[in-house]
């Protein structure tokens, strides 16, 4: 489940926390006796959670359990820890958890980890790194969140480019390419050349350019260095070059990413950087797609993957501590990834379509479920992606865990989101987002 950049999503949390009668765990389970455990900020929309969460039905009858379906709400979370009557575990974006830890709003989980034996080292070293903060475990990985460069064939080709041989580590090649596949009638933007993903993407192009945003102690703001000013920079001139921001965020708030009529196939787009569930939700509902699907490079020509995903936490004052560790432990082993994989295999064979893959923080799941369950798919182009998917999921960095995550992370998006709209240049914003995250960080110690 995706959450907003802010981890709230104040309306459909509030709806679904009052449809469940609010957020707090049980303090009497059932009359019979036995253990409780009350979620927050996970949902039921298909076979992958369902199967999950059947097996720790399964392997705890015992417990009553509660989830409080719908996304998860910042505001209703860090009330019910206050109010010392928190869910028993909740389910966020892990790029936050330093400020909930620093916060005091999450609990430590070295003791959980070692009483359940959950296997840490299963998870990749990009997802271990982004539920700790120093050397403690605050979190337990879920899924891993890869981003590649997804190509429309038909317009590389008539920009007169091979799709396979598109190298986005050459940025002036690059934006060539990009102004060679856009296209503009009457002032709109028909199909717009190449995508950066600004201002979400930032810390993807600053890497590329040989820089990381902040150190890697979490202690550290580098928002000014003049590479990632050159990165910020560069990335806004390919908007700027195919129309601008204005321009495009009007022509992409049309767009159906997930629906028959996506933009690729729709030519809308010619090349973009995304996130992997986008090419396996198309093989879904675009399994004919002309696509070619590449890692995104550095400007050395190496590989490079800003990973992300969800975790399950532990919520300061939860009653039933060790039923959430049991519950983690289970919702992210590879035998319960597994039977989940097998199940949307199973569906997807039903209704006709492929399965390309679940991909997990957990590496043993991860191959067994593309060894055991994932077969071709019949569509060469498909089966291309998930390998290079793959590929990539090993070359994964972090923004590193800091104590001021959140407000470390508005300051960069805030300023790129002000180069983007032509508010500030790119050396202005960020030197105005090094001064209030520095500050930030210093404040949360």
């Amino acid at each position: 489940m995706r959450t907003s950049r802010t981890g709230i999503v104040v309306l459909a949390g509030s709806l679904a926390l009052a449809a469940c009668g609010g957020v707090g765990a049980e303090d009497n389970p059932s009359a019979g006796g036995g253990a409780a455990l009350t979620t927050m900020g996970f949902g039921l929309p298909d076979e992958i959670a369902t199967t999950r969460v059947d097996a720790f039905k399964k392997a705890h009858p015992e417990v009553r359990l509660t989830i409080n379906q719908g996304q998860f709400d910042e505001q209703a979370f860090l009330s019910s820890v206050a109010s010392g009557n928190p869910p028993d575990v909740v389910y966020l974006d892990r790029k936050l958890l330093g400020t909930y830890a620093a916060r005091g709003a999450i609990q430590p989980l070295n003791d959980c980890v070692a009483k359940q034996g959950i296997a840490m080292s299963d998870f990749y070293p990009a997802a271990q790194q982004q539920v700790k903060l120093g050397d403690t475990w605050y979190g337990v990985p879920e899924f891993y969140t890869s981003i590649v460069l997804l190509v429309n064939d038909k317009a590389a080709k008539e920009a007169g480019a091979d799709p396979a041989s598109i190298d986005t580590s050459d940025w002036d090649s690059l934006t060539s390419l990009a102004k060679k596949m856009n296209k503009v009638s009457g002032g709109k933007i028909q199909r717009f050349g190449f995508y950066p993903k600004l201002p979400e993407f930032l810390p993807l192009w600053a890497k590329a350019n040989g820089a990381d945003l902040l150190s890697a102690d979490g202690r550290t703001s580098h928002l000014d260095d003049p590479k990632v000013v050159e990165a910020l920079d560069y990335a806004n001139g390919l908007l700027k070059a195919q129309g601008g921001w204005t321009k495009l965020k009007a022509f992409t708030d049309t767009f159906d990413y997930f629906g028959e009529r996506n933009p690729i196939t729709e030519d809308q787009i010619g090349m973009m950087l995304t996130e992997q569930f986008l090419i396996t939700s198309m093989a879904g509902t675009s399994p004919d797609a002309k696509i070619t699907v590449l890692p995104f490079k550095d400007r050395q020509g190496n590989p490079i993957n800003n990973v992300g995903g969800n975790a399950w936490m532990i919520p300061k004052g939860a009653k039933h501590p060790d039923v959430a560790c049991q519950w983690m432990k289970t919702m992210t082993s590879a035998d319960t990834w597994l039977a989940a994989a097998k199940a949307r295999a199973a569906k997807r064979a039903q209704e006709g379509k492929a399965y390309p893959g679940t991909y997990t923080g957990n590496v043993k799941a991860d191959e067994a479920i593309f060894s055991q369950v994932v077969k071709p798919t019949g569509h060469e182009p498909y089966d291309a992606a998930i390998k290079t998917i793959l590929d990539v999921q090993g070359k994964g960095f972090i923004v590193p865990q800091t104590p001021a995550a959140s407000e470390f992370r508005s300051a960069w998006l805030d300023a790129a989101t002000r180069v983007t709209l032509g508010r500030q240049d790119a050396r202005t914003a960020l030197a105005q987002a090094q001064q209030e995250a520095q500050k930030a960080i210093e404040a949360a110690g």
